[in-house]
């Protein structure tokens, strides 16, 4: 049921600032807005064509509360598909609680959260899986999450989806009509074209499915812990990372006594270093609960980087080679990256040394900043941008891959039964459920919990 009354918000951050927008949506949303205004050339809203821009005043009673500039979207032209009004008024947050306490009384409402974007789904004028990529792109906080909201927001996953289901439903119709002459013992779906289908459906949704661990890792950020004894560096490395003075350093043994995050974009991807308190045997109880919450960050990291003195190699080197292992055991599976440090100390034998002995490694100075960008583009190595440097469909959104997951399962029941000549009834029920799973990824079916639980995680005012 789509509501009927005029909905109002701030469109803008809240706070002051140099400007604010107000939106108004809703069958009376001229109108009210009419009612508030006054144009300095004596014009009726109303009476003004769509997609216009007038100046004059907002007016209560006989107070002024600001000189505004007001846009007209009528419907269903507009965000909303809804007749909407945007007042772009000075940015004190004063004004903007004055005007929109005034359009509260002149019979507007104020907006749930997502409430105009879910208008806009519920008009027909984004599809579910745009209007999540609307949230996303308000999110998006580097090149490539931006780049692949945008996709999104343009219809490139809904569209390749809908296709799929298209096409699904068409044979669905067919094994529909044979049920319906059962008893004569035709077939209307050719079996051939049938398994074609199913066979580039699955190879769609495997493709799809494959890409959401790029696509998490791009929405999310890579998490990577940056660990080793205490007094290598790491507080230096996130500094140079990170380029300012984000982590305390100092030569005392143990002085990150508890993890410190930062984010860093490299390449357009995010990336989020935890510095962690060195790994060592110790006394200081303190310590020692930073050091059992370095190996619970490393259990969440996706990457992890080890850090040790290359100066110190000569002494420590047996240690070291040991500490490796541990964590190589321990996580197996866990990218890690060996670096170096406080290279510039080195003699060349000893770095010669150092190679032979941890032919993986990366030589560094943290704090000379010497050999950092080669640390980057390692890193940057361990995500596989290929597809979005290909502009293919990346799936960023756990709801979405859910839902892939059990369209591809029930394919693959359709196929099967096709394989081994299923009764068309029984195939029928495989073929509905997984068009259900395709509609429910762009909103062709819902409920209003899952609505709800979509749109409740957009802010106000979009």
């Amino acid at each position: 049921m789509i509501a009927q009354d005029s909905i109002v918000a701030l469109a803008t951050p809240s706070g002051a600032g140099a400007i604010a927008v107000i939106r108004i949506s809703g069958e009376d949303a001229i109108t009210i807005g009419d009612s508030v205004f006054r144009s300095i050339k004596n014009k009726n809203l109303i009476a003004q064509k769509t997609h216009t821009l007038h100046l004059g005043h907002i007016v209560d009673n006989n107070k002024t509360l600001d000189e505004v500039l007001v846009s007209i979207f009528k419907g269903p032209n507009s965000y909303t598909g809804e007749n909407t009004i945007e007042i772009s008024c000075h940015g004190s947050t004063y004004i903007q609680q004055q005007i929109i306490q005034l359009l509260l009384r002149k019979g507007c409402r104020m907006a749930d959260a997502g409430e105009f974007t879910l208008r806009a789904f519920l008009n027909g004028k984004l599809d579910l899986s745009q209007a999540e990529a609307v949230a996303d792109l308000i999110s998006s906080d580097n090149e490539a999450s931006h780049q692949i909201a945008m996709q999104q927001m343009r219809g490139g996953f809904s569209n390749e989806i809908a296709k799929l289901r298209e096409e699904l439903l068409n044979f669905a119709s067919l094994i529909e009509l044979e049920l319906d002459f059962a008893e004569e013992d035709v077939e209307f779906a050719d079996r051939t074209q049938f398994h074609e289908l199913l066979n580039r459906i699955e190879f769609v949704l495997k493709r799809l499915i494959d890409s959401f661990a790029v696509g998490n890792v791009i929405k999310n950020g890579i998490p990577v812990a940056i660990v080793g004894e205490p007094n290598v560096g790491k507080s230096t490395l996130l500094n140079a990372l990170l380029n300012e003075e984000r982590a305390i350093v100092s030569e005392i043994a143990g002085t990150t006594r508890d993890t410190i995050e930062d984010e860093l974009v490299i390449g357009g991807i995010g990336f989020r270093f935890i510095d962690t308190a060195g790994i060592r045997e110790t006394q200081d109880v303190v310590e020692s609960i930073g050091i059992k919450k370095t190996f619970e960050k490393i259990e969440q990291a996706q990457v992890v980087v080890f850090l040790f003195d290359s100066s110190e190699f000569k002494v420590s080197g047996l240690k070291l080679k040991v500490e490796l292992e541990k964590i190589k055991n321990q996580f197996p599976l866990k990218p890690l990256v060996i670096i170096g440090n406080k290279a510039d100390k080195l003699e060349d034998s000893e770095i010669q040394n150092i190679k032979s002995e941890i032919p993986e490694i990366l030589l560094i100075s943290a704090k000379e900043k010497l050999g950092v960008e080669d640390l980057k583009n390692q890193l940057l190595s361990f995500v596989n941008t290929g597809s979005l440097r290909n502009n293919e469909t990346i799936v960023t959104n756990t709801r979405h891959y859910d839902s892939l997951l059990k369209a591809l399962d029930e394919t693959q029941k359709v196929k099967y039964g096709l394989e081994t000549n299923l009764s068309s009834d029984l195939m029928a029920l495989d073929i509905k459920e997984a068009l259900y799973h395709f509609g429910m990824i762009t909103g062709q079916v819902t409920n209003d919990e899952l609505l709800g639980n979509i749109f409740a995680n957009f802010c106000i005012g979009k």
